[in-house]
């Protein structure tokens, strides 16, 4: 069954100080080792490169480039995809943000929720628990 990441497990996958790194760093290598696809959404693909380069939230940062290697292999792996909203996809969102009253923070883990949706991905690998607040949406935390 193909599934997809959120930010946060792609931050610990990458950030070598975190207790979590090693469970994350498997996670993420398992999934991208197929044989099911593993999709790689741009607001995550973006969040990553946001959060990972910030220096007020990491005492020691991932330069830009630094970040976007890890994204480029990810890309670079068989069974990644990286797909973009469709046509069709502010209904689906409008109704996925309506059904969380998704306001704030949430609108962001809506837009995910989402692009799930229009692609058929069911499962999300995630420390969010407010992925539960989507119906159809299955949350796998590997720290758990």
């Amino acid at each position: 069954m193909s599934a997809t990441v959120d930010v946060n497990i792609l931050l610990y996958a990458s950030d070598r100080a975190s207790s979590l790194h090693e469970r994350a760093r498997a996670e993420v290598e398992r999934r991208a080792e197929g044989p099911e696809p593993l999709y790689l959404f741009w607001p995550v693909t973006v969040g990553y490169l946001r959060i990972a380069t910030h220096p007020a939230i990491f005492e020691r940062p991932l330069s830009l480039s630094d970040a976007a290697r890890n994204i480029e292999r990810l890309l670079g792996r068989r069974h990644v995809r990286a797909p973009g909203e469709d046509d069709g996809f502010w209904r689906t969102f409008a109704a996925t943000a309506a059904e969380a009253s998704a306001r704030g923070n949430l609108v962001s883990d809506a837009h995910l929720a989402a692009l799930m949706r229009q692609y058929g991905v069911r499962t999300i690998v995630s420390r969010d628990r407010d992925f539960r607040r989507f119906d159809g949406i299955d949350v796998h935390d590997p720290f758990t």
